[in-house]
């Protein structure tokens, strides 16, 4: 069982699954401070000062006034759409520049399939066959 579990922990897909996992987790961070730290206030800024991290509606009475989201989480229930529209953004980004990576895969592949290859060259026995029948014919 073993000797199993190794194959199939050695194969190349699983392999190529977890470097995936990785850059992904990787990527995820980064898409995530671009949203937060660049995206968002842009937008804030736009909107006149709007700071989407402290939308939310209050679902319990135990929470008094406006307070941030944060205070408001520790306070009681809440709905917190500000967070929910952050992550949606964060998605949208990463599901788009995955479109133009595999748009950029699927050209690369599709230019390698429209070049022709050459047929390979017949192995030298068969030349030299073909040459004697050949000559056999002509006799």
């Amino acid at each position: 069982m073993l000797e199993d579990f190794k194959k199939f922990a050695m194969r190349g897909n699983v392999i190529d699954l977890a470097v995936g996992v990785i850059i992904g987790a990787a990527f995820s961070k980064i898409v995530s401070s671009l949203v937060d730290d660049v995206i968002m206030p842009v937008i804030g800024a736009i909107t006149g000062g709007l700071d989407f991290s402290n939308y939310y509606l209050p679902l319990s009475s135990a929470i008094q006034g406006h307070p941030a989201y944060a205070d408001a989480k520790k306070a009681g229930a809440v709905l917190g759409y500000g967070s929910f529209l952050t992550a949606v953004i964060n998605f949208l980004i990463i599901a788009f520049v995955l479109f133009i990576a595999i748009q950029q895969i699927q050209k690369l592949d599709r230019k390698k399939a429209a070049e022709p290859e050459a047929p390979p060259a017949p192995p030298r026995s068969e030349v030299l066959l073909e040459q004697i029948r050949d000559a056999l014919v002509k006799k």
